[in-house]
This record gives structure tokens, sequence and C-alpha cells, in this order.
């Protein structure tokens, strides 16, 4: 085989339309499988991650050890890294897909006609599905498996930082499959990480049915300008803790620190944190002194500037906007709930924001008028996800209002289709 390096964008055109042709044929077997023969198919993938552990973790060594070599911060470092308990979590996860109630076949609505056309609304797959992300491999698994259990085919295209743990993961996913009737190329992984194979898969609308990004902003933005086909964006988790002047003060310290520290690599992680001015001089130094032993940076307003002094430095304006992924975390000090609300809104990726606060009316307000994905009252913004909502893994959060929003499972990769059945009814008068 041709070394991938030396692919030319003509070789690189080729290829990955062979594999929308391939994926194509592999969505039509799919659709038809039954729930039994997918979750078959499922557990036979759990065990050949679990067979084929070795290999996987000698590729994500490979992935670690350039990724270190070329710089990548601890938390992205962290995000990349497997190990066996990781990686059962990921074997684990599939399993946890074979046990939920399959979408397809079910009925969203059922009607009968005057005429006697009876009309059912049925869930469908929706075809072959591209997905386009970065750094985490276990994305692969995620990804492939909530495809399968939804019927649908996939064409994933990780990053480069994640090559070959994504190759070995892909490889033991469709190769245990196979096992136990998994149609060829069901799942398959774009091999090489020229940008130019991202332009393809974004132009083959002939195949790929739907095309979810996921990634920084710059990703996301690239394929949105490029693709021909429906897009599910999944931007950045600039996610908002507001502590609000009817907060209960340790609650509030809890999940600040939690969805700042538990593991801020992650799109769910608390970017900037909102405090009411009725509560700042009390609230600030407690939290101050918990983050500290944490080692966070803190970036603040003039405001939280004047009650912490020299444990924060000056924020920016770009800071208001920014996904540190990371140790940072942004505070500004508001005078109202309107206020709050009125940041969250301008400066927020509609993923996921919080109030915590004593005062149901002011809670209300902020969960009817915050318009994000997700929107919480006294929950730590980590909960935002599809196996926390217990919709098993799930493959992102979409920051989209159509046709999917929130945590993305098995409904959310489903379209549906119109069944219609009559004894023989025409329309032969003229309107």
């Amino acid at each position: 085989m041709k070394a991938v390096a030396a692919l030319s964008p003509e070789e690189i055109h080729e290829a990955v339309f062979t594999m929308g042709r391939q994926a194509r044929t592999a969505a039509r077997a799919l659709a038809i499988l039954s729930s039994d023969q997918k979750n078959a198919i499922l557990h036979a993938m759990a065990a050949e991650l679990r067979e084929q552990s070795a290999e996987i973790l000698m590729g994500n060594a490979k992935d670690l050890a350039a990724a270190e070599e070329n710089g990548l911060t601890s938390a992205m470092l962290d995000r990349l890294r497997l190990d066996e308990d990781r990686l059962e979590v990921v074997a684990g996860g599939v399993e946890q897909v074979a046990e939920l109630a399959d979408p397809v076949g079910d009925i969203l609505d059922e009607r009968s006609r005057p005429n006697g056309i009876r009309i059912q609304q049925i869930r469908v797959p929706i075809g072959v599905i591209g997905i386009i992300y970065e750094s985490r491999p276990n994305v692969t698994s995620d990804a492939a498996v909530l495809c399968l259990k939804s019927g649908n085919a996939t064409i994933l295209r990780g990053g480069s930082e994640a090559i070959h743990s994504n190759r070995a993961i892909a490889l033991a996913l469709q190769g245990g499959g196979e096992k136990e009737g998994l149609p060829p190329y069901s799942i398959q992984l774009v091999p090489f990480v020229d940008r130019e194979s991202v332009k393809e898969m974004a132009s083959m609308d002939d195949y790929l049915d739907l095309i979810i990004p996921r990634g920084g902003k710059g990703l996301i933005e690239t394929v949105v300008s490029l693709a021909r086909m429906p897009v599910i964006k999944h931007y950045d988790g600039i996610c908002h803790v507001f502590v609000d002047e009817a907060a209960d003060q340790e609650m509030a310290l809890e999940i600040t620190v939690d969805a700042k520290t538990q593991k801020p690599s992650v799109c769910n992680a608390l970017e900037t944190l909102l405090v009411h001015e009725a509560v700042a001089d009390k609230f600030l130094p407690a939290l101050a002194e918990r983050l500290a032993a944490r080692q966070v940076e803190l970036r603040g307003c003039p405001k939280t500037q004047a009650v912490l002094g020299d444990q924060v430095v000056a924020a920016s304006e770009e800071d208001w906007g920014t996904e540190y992924l990371d140790y940072i975390l942004a505070i500004k000090v508001v005078s109202s709930g309107e206020e709050a609300v009125a940041h969250i809104n301008r400066h927020g990726s509609q993923h996921t924001d919080c109030i915590v606060t004593r005062d149901e009316a002011n809670a209300e307000r902020f969960l009817r008028e915050v318009d994000s994905a997700c929107v919480f009252h006294n929950v730590s913004t980590r909960f935002s996800d599809g196996e926390e909502f217990g919709f098993g893994a799930e493959i992102g959060i979409s920051t989209d209002k159509l046709h999917a929003r929130g945590p993305m499972a098995l409904r959310e990769l489903t379209s549906y289709q119109y069944r219609v059945r009559g004894s023989g009814q025409v329309k032969d008068s003229p309107r």
C-alpha cells in the first residue's frame, strides 16, 4: 500500500469517495438488522476491544509520545490518554449501548383518515453519518456504536494527535462486529489526516447524509463552510455558573469547584463564573482559597479584582468568550440576574449554563431566558452528558436547534418515515 504521506489530492479524493460508496452499501444492510442482531454485534465489539487492548494501548503510547513532543498541554494529554481502566470504560460503554432500547421502528404518530388511509410516522436510520473530531480516541468508539445501534453506517475522521489509537479502535470494532454479522465497511476510519480529507468528506453529499464535527471552533467553521449536506454542530463549551444573591454559599462553592476542576478538559466544564454583587465579598475569597489548592488561575473583572487583589489577574474582553479546557477560570461580578442572563446570551456558546439559588422564581426566570441547549438549577455543568441523562454514550452536545439539541444519543441519530396503508383509495377528483 502506498505511504499515506505520499497521497496526492486526487488519491485522497478517490479514497474518501470509495469509503462513501462502501458506507452507502453498508447502510442499506444495517437498516434492516434486528435489535437482537445489533446487540449481538455490540457485545462482540466490546469483547474485541478487550482482546485487542495491547494493540490499542501500543497505538495510544505512540500518540502520547508525539503529543508530548509537540507540546500539548497537560489537559489535552489527559484527553488523549488511554490505559487499561479507561479502555475498560470504553468497552463497558459499548455493552451499555447494547442494553439501551433500539429507537429504530418506534411509532411516533399514528392516525386514520376518514377515507380509510392509515398513516404511521416511524423512526428510521439517517443512513451514512460522517464524524470529524479531535483529540479523544474514545469518540471513535462512542460514535461508531451509537451509529450502529441506530442503524447507520459511519465514516470517522479523527485528529492527527490520536491517529494510531483511532485506527486500532476502529479495526477492533469492525473486526469484532463482523464475527456476529456486521456488514463490511459499516465502520470506516479515514486512514490519513490531511486536511484535504475534511474537504472531500464535506463535498460527498451523494453518500453522506449528515456530518457532525466535534472539536475547536476553527474545525467546525471549516466544515460548516464546506459541507453540502446537513451539519449538526458541537460548538465551544463556554459554560457558565451564576451564583445568585439567594444562593446557598456552600452549595455554590461545591458546584463551582466541581464544574471547573473535576475534569477541565471537557466541553461541559465551567469556563466563566458570574457572581451577584450582593454576595461577592463573602463568596469570592472562599472560592479563591479552594481553587488555589487546585492551582486554578483566576481572571477577573475590576470588581473581582477589588475583592481578591493579587489572587486574580485582569480579565480581557476575550476571556469572556474563551473555552480554556484548562485550570483557568474567568470571573465577573454582576449586579442582577438580568445582567447575568444578558452576559451568557452574548458570550456563551449555547451549551450548558447553571444558576445556583434558593429562589425558585429567580431559577425559573434563568431557565426560561438563557438560550442554551442545557440550563441547570443547582447542578454542576459536568452533568451535561448523554450518559448522565440516561441516554448511554453520546456522540456530542449539539448547540444547534435543528434537528437535535443537547446531548446527542440514539434518538437524535434517527430520522422518520411516513408509512401509509390503504385498501385501494385513489384521489380521482380534481382540486
